[in-house]
């Protein structure tokens, strides 16, 4: 029972739970970088190059394709022939950067918070006499 009781409070230590929620939340969070880079970046970046371009689909074959072979990544790949797949790395990278970016600014923030001035302390001086006000006002007359 020793070691259960050692685990459990190894687990519910504040720094183990916080890690938990945030690497949840990194993987929802990385869901909507995906979805932001996929559906709503690679779109815009398509229609300024005057087409359907995707980065996906860019690769080197790195072997002789079969004739009648559709020059896509995935037929390339089904036919056997070794690629140097280069367009997935550059969507990943460009999540990355988004990412990156997004926690810079985060961190960032927070850092603002933190670092707020705390009000100044007030001077003794303004203490004392602030003392000898009440102390004046509650004086029997």
């Amino acid at each position: 029972m020793g070691m259960m009781a050692e685990f459990k409070e190894f687990a519910m230590k504040g720094n183990v739970m916080d890690l938990a929620v945030g690497v949840i939340i990194g993987g929802a969070f990385g869901k909507i970088v995906d979805s932001l880079v996929g559906d709503v970046i690679m779109p815009v970046i398509s229609a300024i190059m005057g087409g359907r371009f995707d980065f996906a689909n860019l690769y080197v074959a790195l072997g002789n394709v079969p004739e009648g072979t559709a020059m896509t990544l995935d037929a390339v790949k089904k036919a056997g022939v070794p690629v140097f797949a280069y367009g997935n790395f550059i969507t990943i990278l460009i999540n990355f950067i988004i990412l990156a970016f997004v926690i810079f600014l985060m961190v960032k923030m927070m850092n603002r918070w933190k670092e707020q001035p705390a009000p100044a302390a007030t001077p003794a001086q303004e203490v004392l006499l602030g003392e000898i006000r009440d102390l004046l006002r509650n004086r029997p007359a």
